[in-house]
Order: C-alpha cells, then sequence, then structure tokens
C-alpha cells in the first residue's frame, strides 16, 4: 500500500512538472509575437495608428525571433516611421497581412521626407504576408513639383514649406514607400506594395537580401515611381514577381554587386537598368550582375546601362540572358551620354562599360531594336550577343534599325535584325579600377 502511495504521488509530480513545462513553453511562444491590436492600433484607415504599430515593434525588438502580426482585415494610418536597430534582436518577422496606408494630411510630412516605412540598421529582418503597403501617391503626383529637390539648386526647406505644406500641397520631397538601410539578411516575400509617391521598394547599404512573389504596381504616367531600387548593396536575389510602374522596374546603383534577377515580369515601366552613374563626376561601380529568364511588356527599354559623361569606375561583369520582350520601345541600350534635363556638359572622362553578354532576347520593338551610344574616349569593350531576334511590332509603322557607336565586341550567332555596326574587340584599358 505504501509503495503505491509513492509510486501515485511520483506520478502526481511527474504530471504537474510537464503542465509545467507545457505551460512555460505556450507562454514563451506567445510572448514572441505581438499583434499590433493588442497595442491600441484601430486599424479603420482613419485612425493615426503609427504610435500603436511603433509601441508594438518596441517589444518586438527586444526577442529574438520575434513576430509583429499586422493583422489582415484592417486598414492602418501610418505616418513616416523607422524600425531601427541597431539594439534590436535578430531574426524579427514582420507579418503584413492587412493593409497599412500613408497620410494624404500635408502636415504630416513638414518639410518633406526621404523615406515612409525604413527598416534600419538589422540583421535577419523578414517582410512577409499577403498584405499591402499603399503610399497613396496620386497625392503627391497631382500636387508637388516632379522634379527632386536636388536638380535645383534654389531649392530650400523653406521653399518647400511656404510653396507645399503652407498652400496644403505635398511637399516637394516625394518618400520611397519602403526602404531598408544598413540590413543584412533581408527577406522580403509575398506583399503588395503599390502608389508609392516615390520608388516603391529601396535597399541602401544591404547585404545579403532575398525578394520574392511580391508585385509593385503604380500607374504608368506616375513620375519617378521605380519599382525596386540598389545602391550600395550586394549579395541580392530577386525573382517570381511582377513589377509595374512609371520608372525602372528594378534600378541598379553605384556600389552594387552580386545580383541575380530572375522570373520576374516588368510592365508598364522603364524596364530593367543599371544607372544612371556617374552623375556630377562622381566614381561609380557595378559588377556581377544577371538578368535572366524575365519579360518586359509595353516598357520605355528592356535592358539598359545609362551613364552621365564625366564620371569615373566601371560596370562589367553583367549578364542579360532569355529576355522576352513585347512592344518594348527599344529592348537593348547602353547610353553612355545620359542627360536627364534639356542640356548636359560634354566631357570626356566616363564611366567604362566591359564585359557584357546579351544571350536570347527576343519579341517585338516599337522604336529601334539596339541603341549603343558609347563614349569616344572611353569606348564599351567586351560586348557579346548570341541569338537575339527582334522583329517590329504590328503596331507601329515607323522604325530605326540597330545604332552602335565607339562599341567593340562579337557576335557570336546571326541576328535578327542584322547588326553589323560592332567592332571588333579590342584589348580593356586600365580604367579607374573598383
Amino acid at each position: 500500500m505504501l509503495r503505491f502511495s509513492v509510486n501515485l504521488l511520483k506520478l502526481v509530480i511527474l504530471l504537474f512538472l510537464l503542465i509545467c513545462c507545457l505551460e512555460s513553453a505556450i507562454c514563451n511562444e506567445n510572448s514572441s509575437v505581438f499583434n499590433v491590436l493588442d497595442y491600441g492600433a484601430k486599424g479603420d484607415g482613419t485612425t493615426d495608428d503609427t504610435k500603436t504599430i511603433e509601441a508594438a515593434w518596441i517589444e518586438a525588438c527586444k526577442v529574438e525571433g520575434s513576430t509583429i502580426v499586422v493583422p489582415s482585415d484592417y486598414d492602418f494610418l501610418v505616418g513616416p516611421i523607422s524600425f531601427s536597430g541597431p539594439h534590436c534582436e535578430e531574426n524579427i518577422v514582420f507579418l503584413l497581412d492587412g493593409r497599412i496606408i500613408a497620410p494624404t494630411n500635408p502636415k504630416i510630412w513638414g518639410s518633406g521626407l526621404l523615406q515612409w516605412l525604413e527598416f534600419k540598421k538589422l540583421n535577419g529582418i523578414s517582410i512577409k504576408g499577403k498584405g499591402t503597403i499603399d503610399g497613396q501617391g496620386s497625392v503627391w503626383w497631382q500636387n508637388t513639383h516632379l522634379e527632386d529637390p536636388d536638380d535645383d539648386p534654389n531649392y530650400t526647406t523653406l521653399f518647400a514649406l511656404t510653396s507645399s505644406t503652407a498652400k496644403g500641397k505635398m511637399p516637394r520631397t516625394r518618400p520611397t514607400a519602403l526602404r531598408f538601410y544598413g540590413c543584412s539578411n533581408v527577406v522580403v516575400t509575398g506583399i503588395t506594395i503599390q502608389n508609392s509617391p516615390k520608388a516603391h521598394l529601396k535597399f541602401d547599404s544591404c547585404v545579403t537580401i532575398q525578394v520574392s512573389g511580391i508585385t509593385i504596381s503604380s500607374p504608368e504616367d506616375s513620375p519617378n515611381t521605380d519599382g525596386i531600387h540598389l545602391q550600395n548593396s550586394q549579395n541580392v536575389v530577386i525573382h517570381s514577381s511582377d513589377l509595374d510602374c512609371g520608372d525602372d522596374c528594378i534600378s541598379i546603383q553605384t556600389g552594387t554587386s552580386a545580383v541575380f534577377i530572375h522570373d520576374v515580369k516588368c510592365g508598364p515601366g522603364h524596364g530593367f537598368s543599371i544607372g544612371g552613374l556617374g552623375n556630377d563626376n562622381t566614381k561609380a561601380c557595378v559588377s556581377n550582375i544577371t538578368v535572366r529568364d524575365s519579360t518586359l511588356h509595353n516598357t520605355l527599354t528592356g535592358v539598359r546601362i545609362k551613364t552621365w559623361q564625366g564620371g569615373s569606375g566601371s560596370v562589367q561583369g553583367i549578364m542579360f540572358s532569355n529576355i522576352q520582350v513585347s512592344d518594348v520601345e527599344t529592348p537593348i541600350i547602353i547610353d553612355q551620354f545620359y542627360c536627364d534635363k534639356s542640356k548636359c556638359k560634354n566631357q570626356t572622362s566616363a564611366v567604362a562599360i566591359a564585359g557584357v553578354s546579351y544571350q536570347s532576347i527576343k519579341g517585338t520593338y516599337s522604336y529601334e531594336p539596339l541603341h549603343f551610344a558609347c563614349s569616344d574616349s572611353v569606348p564599351c569593350t567586351g560586348v557579346s550577343l548570341a541569338d537575339i531576334q527582334l522583329k517590329p511590332s504590328p503596331k507601329r509603322e515607323h522604325f530605326y534599325g540597330p545604332y552602335c557607336w565607339q562599341t567593340y565586341g562579337e557576335l557570336k550567332t546571326k541576328t535578327t535584325p542584322p547588326i553589323d555596326c560592332i567592332q571588333p574587340d579590342q584589348d580593356t584599358p586600365d580604367y579607374d579600377s573598383c
């Protein structure tokens, strides 16, 4: 009898310990999930939820592997906000299933900001879900100057305040919708970003980036609304995404290398672009970029490299492969005389372009199949073309043939139309190293 009682007591103690362990695990699991509704967010589309979402982030930031939840079936009005490290724990997931919308009240933006939603100096940050980030850009496109402040030396913050917000208009400086700065091991997947005032998704000074299954959408005539913008970032993979915008679907800027883009749909927009590079006599370095297995429809360009006169540095190790184009104005472009103003100064120095391969680019063009305008003093070298099949669009009547200037390389196969303006390759000069 005594032995039975002892065994029963042991069993009760074991069950008690098991229950404690299970409760502890559940508590620990729950403590790593931070729903913005639990912090007072309303999600009614009119109440300002900025501070409540910021409060949820502050708590999530303290827990490694935490998840901040923005639930479905809610519209969260959120003003400019920075989700910042570097003192946050690693591997935080921002689960976006609801809708985040930008405010349209000019007073909230002050004299203007460069970004709306920013993730800064974080390691292992992921944005996932089926939700939407809506920049409500139409109020910016209609009520603000279309030029960037940097283009106007007479532009001042005071001018912005007096001419924009004081008159009930949005500031002249238009923000990027979603920006990552100084982050590593970044994942963005599944979400939609639409109607950004300017660029939709920007990575600056980031390392190891995975973008997949996202949708970017803004009208064809929305000004400067790049889809994805890369700058000073390395080890980037972008795939299985649909990008429709008013500017470059993907823009690759200086300091960017080791980029692999595949299975991306672009259009409308301005295509896949490297540059502009070398503005204001700066040094630019871009290398090891691959774009393949992608489609472009109704875009200004297809695959493009563009540099300003007067720059230095280099673009090298570029591969464009298996690209299908439809009603694209000019599918293949290198332009070392890029100028986004009415007139730019002629200069002899240039960003060198070397080692660019075009393989299996096929479809229809509406203006010109190929345009290579390279520098007299720093010509393009190592340009190769294979299996290029480009035909005029049946929707247009007037076309131009291929154009090349100071372009050296080789044709590896016959092309449609025939391209006879590539000169035999020459040794690559010793340009400014990157």
